[in-house]
């Protein structure tokens, strides 16, 4: 089993995400440089988060047109899971990959602190350690995370339980005060249509070990590693 990490210049959640996956998860995980192209031998890949190419017109809207961001594509598109991370998710819904668009937060803030999520989806490759209701304590930090897409994208969002993750209070209530950047629905989270490509704007890497706080973020690796294992 090997997982890659996505580096764009700008990325500044790489090695976090490595450090997790590598010595924490313990997957032998690499480094791509946005300009390779060769995906084949992962089971996983990545895009963390961070400012790629400084967040310039839009966040995300420049590494679309990295060269490996095509190849993302065609991995994607062949079934390798994908999981975007904060300006990974941006990345993703940039590229296509996922429906919809990252406006900035509700209050023009850049929101840094931990926050609850509440799981809408557990029938996924990225959820599948967890239970439908689960509250998970993550931290954001984010100045564009607020989720936004057409109403008809949404009515088909939400039928197709593509909605995995939702801004929650601690019990699991969701509500306006507790959404944290104004996003639809609460939306923290969504999957695509054939459910291997996953963004969500909470960082499960930064909540993966005792010490910073929360290890909720496991559980999300800990479902990627089920669900590779189970295919195998």
């Amino acid at each position: 089993m090997r997982f890659g990490v996505v580096v764009f210049p700008g990325s500044n959640c790489d090695y976090d995400t490595f450090h997790v996956l590598n010595n924490i998860v313990g997957v032998k995980t690499d480094f791509i440089w946005h300009k390779d192209t060769a995906l084949s031998d992962y089971d996983l890949i990545v895009l963390p988060g961070g400012f790629s190419y400084g967040d310039y017109l839009r966040s995300g809207a420049i590494a679309r047109f990295s060269p490996v961001m095509n190849a993302v594509k065609e991995y994607a598109e062949k079934g390798g899971l994908v999981l975007g991370i904060c300006n990974g998710f941006q990345v993703l819904l940039e590229s296509g990959l996922l429906k919809g668009a990252m406006l900035r937060n509700k209050n023009l803030h850049f929101i840094c602190k931990h926050v609850h999520i509440k799981v809408k989806n557990a029938n996924t490759p990225f959820t599948n350690a967890l239970k439908e209701g689960t509250v998970l304590r993550i931290p954001i930090a984010h100045a564009d995370g607020n989720y936004f897409t057409a109403e008809e994208d949404l009515k088909i969002i939400n039928l197709n339980n593509q909605i995995v993750f939702q801004y929650s209070d601690e019990k699991g209530n969701i509500n306006e005060d507790v959404n944290p950047n104004g996003s639809l629905l609460n939306i923290a989270g969504i999957i695509n249509e054939k459910g291997n490509v996953l963004g969500m704007m909470p960082h499960p890497e930064r909540a993966s070990e005792k010490i910073l706080g929360s290890e909720d973020g496991k559980f999300i690796f800990d479902s990627i590693l089920n669900y590779l294992k189970n295919r195998r």
